[in-house]
Parts: C-alpha cells; structure tokens; sequence
C-alpha cells in the first residue's frame, strides 16, 4: 500500500452550492485519490497522495468562501490558520 495521507476539516456550508464548491475545488486539486463532502454533517474527507501537504488541502477549501471550522490530518488535530500565498512576509523590528 503507497503513503497516503487523510485529512477531515469541519466546514461551514448552508446549501448544495456550498457543498458543490468544496467539491468541485478538491476534483481539481492535483495528488487528491479521493474525497467525501457532506453538507448534512458539514465534513469534507480528503485522502490524497503522500506530496499533498494539510495546508494546501485547506488553502483549497478556504478560497471557496467557506469557513473551515476545525482540521485534522492523520488524526491530529491542526490549526485552520490560512496564511495566504500571496501575503507580505510581516518583520518585526526589535
């Protein structure tokens, strides 16, 4: 069996656009085996291949507009703190 990875992430979705939108960005997403969304338990579970990292999964689903209430890859729990790609770094001056 090759390495895999497996990420639940609890998600704010109110009808089947929001639940289409989740989807439809997890079929694009490159290294993703496959994928369980349901808007009646607010839950997207991901199983990707080992390359996919937590955070790219969870940059995916947060550009749809949803919010991600919790996260979780392996069965660790994770933060669902974005940091988006295209922010300036932030220094801090001492």
């Amino acid at each position: 069996m090759s390495a895999e990875h497996t990420y639940k992430f609890n998600v704010a979705m109110s009808c089947g656009g929001c639940s289409g939108a989740v989807e439809r960005v997890l079929k694009k997403l490159d290294g993703v085996k496959s994928y369980n969304v349901s808007l009646e338990t607010q839950t997207a579970e991901v199983i990707t291949e080992e390359s996919v990292d937590y955070q790219t999964v969870l940059e995916k689903i947060a550009k749809t507009g949803k919010k991600v209430k919790s996260g979780e890859a392996d069965g660790q729990e994770m933060s669902v703190e974005v940091t988006p790609a295209n922010a300036a770094p932030v220094s801090v001056v001492a």
